[in-house]
């Protein structure tokens, strides 16, 4: 993984990318928009929320890089991104290493010491 380096007003993408996940709403419309394209207006009518309501969760998706949007006509249409979607899993994925290879040698350690136990 690499690490940035970030300047002053900048934010970290990743806390850009997990804090618009964080809400349920903004994860079903991430789902629904990967399987296909859609517009702004069959987006909202799938929510008890105002069209503002949902033009805030879509701002919220389109600053973290998640989804990208499109105009034709008087349509904006919607989909995802697999760029930063990729970028989210190569993050989980470092961590899940990480912790797989401390409990490797956590268990390599008690081991050893169980065999020096006895």
């Amino acid at each position: 993984m690499v690490e940035h380096t970030l300047l002053p007003g900048q934010t970290d993408p990743l806390s850009d990318i997990f804090q618009s996940l964080a809400d349920a709403t903004r994860r079903d419309i991430l789902t629904r928009v990967a399987k296909k394209e859609m517009t702004v207006s069959e987006i909202a009518k799938r929510y008890n929320l105002t069209f503002a309501g949902v033009s805030k969760h879509l701002k919220v998706l389109e600053k973290a890089k998640l989804i990208v949007k499109r105009r034709q006509g008087r349509e904006q249409y919607v989909q995802m991104a697999p760029a930063t979607i990729r970028t989210a899993t190569d993050a989980l994925e470092y961590y899940q290493k990480l912790w797989e290879d401390r409990f490797d040698s956590l268990e390599v350690y008690l081991k050893k010491v169980q065999e020096e136990g006895k």
